[in-house]
Parts: structure tokens; sequence; C-alpha cells
């Protein structure tokens, strides 16, 4: 909703989702087509859902660690500072290794849509382990 003063307000309030995390959006306004940005909470021991999106996003670590999988390759640690771009259509999940709550920010471009989301959780059934 933009207010009087051009002011983009929307509905910070938590939801969990079928990708098994709870995300509060931040900026996701019909106005605002080029953007949105959200903020993600995976609970320990948690694995996100294998999907893809069809923009680009960009995770920016805030709290915790964990791995992150791409494309099916090796899973690659992630820890508070980093940031890690996904292309469009690419395959991604994140696991939450440590005991706190892992928090990262997802910048979409263009903003994103619920129809920009695939589940590709009967594509690969492996769990996300980093190679020892």
């Amino acid at each position: 909703m933009t207010n009087f003063s051009g002011c983009v307000q929307t509905d910070r309030s938590p939801f969990y989702t079928e990708e098994r995390c709870y995300i509060s959006e931040w900026l996701n306004d019909p106005l605002v087509t080029d953007v949105s940005l959200a903020q993600c909470r995976v609970e320990p021991g948690v694995t996100t859902q294998l999907h893809s999106l069809g923009v680009t996003e960009r995770y920016v670590i805030d709290q915790g660690e964990g791995f992150m999988e791409l494309d099916g390759n090796t899973p690659f640690k992630v820890a508070v500072g980093d940031s890690i771009i996904i292309q469009p259509d690419q395959s991604q999940r994140i696991r939450n290794t440590g005991r706190e709550d892992l928090i990262f920010l997802c910048i979409c471009t263009p903003r994103f849509q619920p129809d920009h989301y695939r589940n590709l959780e009967n594509q690969d059934t492996r769990p996300l382990e980093p190679d020892s």
C-alpha cells in the first residue's frame, strides 16, 4: 500500500511457507515492479524446499550459518556477511546447520510474485550434505 507521501507500506508480519521457512515481506508492491525485499528465517536443522524462481535473487546472510546448494552442485558454507547471487530458474536450497535461526535478506529483481516459484522437491530427493 502506498500512503499519501508516496511511501510504500508493507505488512511485515512473518508467515510460514511450503518452502519450510518464515518470510517477512519488507517491500513487495505492484507499484514497485523492479525489486522486492524480504527477510527469510530458517530454523535450526531445517533444509528449505528445493526450488527455483523465475527472477534473480540475492541472499545476504544476516544471522546464523548453513550450507547452500545451487544447480545440484556441491553445497558451500554460508555465514554472516555472505552474499549469494541466484540466477533465474537456478535450482536452490539452503540448510541451517547452526544452533540459532538462519536469517537472510532476499532481494528479487524484478519483484517476486507467487507464480515465479517452482517446487523442484520431487525431482531431487538427496539430502543437502556437504562433502566431507
